[in-house]
């Protein structure tokens, strides 16, 4: 069973464990309400962003939606019962001061997750960062995970 503390690395070759890994995130995620997603294009983090709305979603007994790449939207919401779940992707923005008129980080009632935060000029003290990156010629994954603001999460 994958297991995720502070600092964690993590190797994914198949998605199933990459899906694995998002179920197991789905259980403390509302202690942070942002996850930032950083890695190369391809990675999988639109794709571990899908399995952890539709986790969520399951958990809250909601319908479970088709989770589209936001890249040419920037931003899908999904409403799960109390809370809603932003999904943004900010691949497209050239500087970093687009992100203040889109709506980061307005409300405490939000689970934000964000592909390309490199270009957020505001990091939450309450987040988890997940960093993707390819290894053995493409064909695996290493995941680095870091919390901030919380006690390290078993």
């Amino acid at each position: 069973m994958l297991t995720a503390t502070n600092r964690s690395n993590i190797k994914i070759s198949k998605e199933i464990e990459l899906k694995r890994f998002s179920e197991k995130t789905s259980r403390f995620v509302k202690k942070f309400n942002t996850i930032f997603l950083y890695g190369e294009l391809g990675v999988g983090k639109t794709t571990f962003a899908k399995y952890l709305i539709n986790n969520l979603q399951k958990k809250e007994k909601t319908k479970i939606s088709e989770i589209p790449s936001p890249t040419f939207n920037l931003v899908y919401e999904y409403k799960i019962k109390k809370f809603r779940i932003q999904h943004f992707d900010l691949y497209r923005l050239k500087k970093k001061k687009e992100c203040l008129n889109i709506g980061l980080f307005e409300d405490d009632n939000v689970i934000s997750i964000i592909e390309w935060p490199e270009k957020v000029h505001f990091k939450p003290k309450k987040r988890i960062e997940i960093y993707f990156k390819y290894f053995d010629n493409y064909n695996s994954r290493l995941l680095k995970i870091k919390f901030f603001g919380k006690n390290e999460v078993k």
